[in-house]
Parts: C-alpha cells; structure tokens; sequence
C-alpha cells in the first residue's frame, strides 16, 4: 500500500509512521510533503498513491488550496487540530478525518473504513468549498493554559505577542515573559482568531499588533521585526509573502 503523508509537523508525521506499524498496516511510505505548493508539484509528477493523510493546516495555507491547483484521486483521510464544532462539515459530507491528537482506536477504524471501501474518487469541488469555509472561521479563543513551574496558569490569548516551536516544544511570548505551551504550532493555530494571529512559517506565529516593520529578505522573503523579539529572527516564507502582505493590509 502506498501512502503518501502530507504535514508540515515534523513529530506528528513521525508519530503518524509509529502508529500505522503499530495498527499492523502494510505499507510503504512515498514521501512527506509539507506545504501546499511542494504536494501540488508532488502530485502533477507522481502517480496517485493508494492513500493519502493529509493535514488541514500547513505551513503556507490550508490544505484544501490543493484541490484548486490540481486534481488528486487518491482516498484521503484528513487529520486537522480543529475542534468538534469547526469539522461538523466532514460528517455531513461523509469525508474522512481524524481529530488530532491522534488515537490508535481511530486510526484502526479509519484504515478499516479505507480498506472496505476500496474507492478512489475525487473530492467533490462544493464540499471542499464548504469545508474551506468553516476551517477558517474557528471560534475566537481567549484563554491559553500554559505552564508556570510545575502547575499551570491561565494567560490572555491578546497578551500572546509570538508563539514558536523549538526542539519539539511550543513556548509563547508577552511583553514580559515566555512560556511553555502544552500544544504543537499546528493545535495552537487552530483556536486562535486567523484576522489577528499568522503562521509566518512552519515554526512561529505571530500577532499583528506586535510587528514593528517590515524589510525586504533575500529569495523573495520579508523580514520582521517584532516586540519583545529575544533571540528570534522572523522570516516570513517565500511561499507566504505575498498572502502575509494582504493580510497585514487588511
């Protein structure tokens, strides 16, 4: 069985390969891509995989941007951070998903479904319209649990000035201090408000009220700077520049 992975975490993907051999299913891994532009160049010079796992957020947009680009034949099996509210539309449109964390149980069950139905179809242009449009309009999320020494305490999501990934671990920031946050970027980004948080690249986000300036980078890429920067750069991704100027125009 040939399956291809598409996340832009590098841990979930590695996590995903665990318990695939773990639920005893037979496969080989064709590649894992983590961005919209590399999989649609990744499907017009491939043949179709057997399956494809695919997730919702990436680093440069929703993966549904995919299906407007080029045609993908292969089963899909989304898996998205998204809150039981926001994926109603997966059920209603009987498209497969699987909420992250991911569960052994609902791994099984979702390669169980897979393997009985034995279908290759496209996606249904209207379903991932709809679907696009409830993934980006989660609801507004205003508290954030984070850690403090060895208990936790509870931040105002509108103090978070930049949020970043650093050996596997998720830290925040506000004007006075860092924390640790017991989510990955991926789980993060799925609950804040998309009008006043961005995803700059695979491993930060960032408030728009804390950019100060903006600067031209090399290959095509800006560069920001940002309050209570610490030791951090912030590259916005040559794929995102453009997407991260309108939305800064808004």
């Amino acid at each position: 069985m040939k399956v291809l992975i598409i996340e832009d975490e590098t841990r979930a993907a590695s996590q995903l390969q665990l318990m695939l051999k773990a639920c005893d299913f037979n496969f080989e891994l064709l590649d894992i891509i983590d961005t919209v532009e590399d999989a649609v160049l990744w499907f017009q010079k491939n043949s179709t995989p057997d399956l494809v796992f695919m997730d919702i957020q990436l680093a440069d947009g929703l993966s549904f941007e995919i299906f407007q680009t080029t045609d993908v034949a292969a089963p899909i099996i989304f898996t998205t951070a998204f809150d039981q509210y926001a994926i109603q539309a997966f059920k209603v449109n009987s498209v497969d998903y699987l909420l992250k964390p991911i569960q052994k149980d609902d791994l099984n069950a979702a390669l169980d479904k897979f393997l009985k139905s034995n279908k290759s179809a496209a996606i249904d242009p209207s379903i991932l319209k709809q679907l696009l449009g409830s993934m980006q309009a989660p609801p507004k999320r205003e508290g954030l649990l984070v850690k403090e020494g060895s208990g936790f305490v509870q931040i105002k999501v509108s103090e978070l000035l930049y949020c970043y990934s650093e050996d596997s671990i998720t830290f925040g920031v506000t004007s006075n201090k860092r924390f640790i946050i017991d989510e990955t970027i991926d789980e993060l980004l799925g609950s804040l408000d998309q009008n006043t948080f961005y995803r700059i690249n695979r491993g930060q986000i960032v408030a728009k009220f804390s950019i100060q300036k903006m600067d031209p980078y090399f290959n095509h890429r800006v560069k920001l700077s940002i309050s209570n920067q610490r030791d951090q750069e912030f590259i916005v991704s040559r794929p995102k520049t453009s997407d991260f100027k309108k939305w800064m125009n808004r």
